[in-house]
């Protein structure tokens, strides 16, 4: 693994001046692109909550996929350096927002992945590693909110 310093540059254009812009709170969309140079474009805007479009990922969505894709890619990782074999990965994410008068953040996320192992590997290492992946995550480092995992493991029945 490449240790030392990353950086990753996206950028975020707002589509959504309809002709006059900030004019009014309901005279423009929240709508938006999220694009990185090599990478196919993100449609993005609010929180339906917000006034957003609800067929387009809002930062809070893509948050919670951070944490579990961060996470995932650590098991990955984790189990096969320790000889479990992965066949299936499943994760139910789910985040909680607290929006406030005063301030509007995030609880929690809890991860809920579901993992088929091949037959005969070992299930409460393979358990175990969601912990060691969840110290190593650097989204769940980096976050100042909770991120609970709820892992089940299970084997390969074929």
């Amino acid at each position: 693994m490449a240790h030392g310093e990353h950086k990753y540059h996206v950028s975020v254009q707002w589509t959504g001046n309809r002709g006059t812009g900030t004019s009014g709170y309901r005279d423009y969309d929240r709508d938006h692109v999220i694009s990185s140079d090599g990478k196919p474009d993100i449609p993005g805007s609010s929180d339906p909550a917000f006034r957003g479009d609800a067929t387009r990922w809002n930062p809070e969505d893509l948050l919670v996929a951070s944490a579990s894709a961060c996470h995932k890619l650590w098991y990955l990782h984790l189990c096969c350096d320790a000889g479990i074999v992965v066949l299936d990965y499943f994760d139910d994410a789910e985040g909680t927002m607290l929006d406030t008068a005063q301030e509007g953040r995030f609880s929690q996320i809890v991860l809920r992945p579901r993992v088929t192992i091949r037959a005969g590997g070992d299930v409460d290492l393979a358990t175990h590693l969601h912990h060691v992946a969840h110290q190593k995550c650097y989204v769940a480092n980096s976050v100042n909110f909770p991120i609970l995992c709820e892992p089940v493991v299970e084997t390969d029945a074929r």
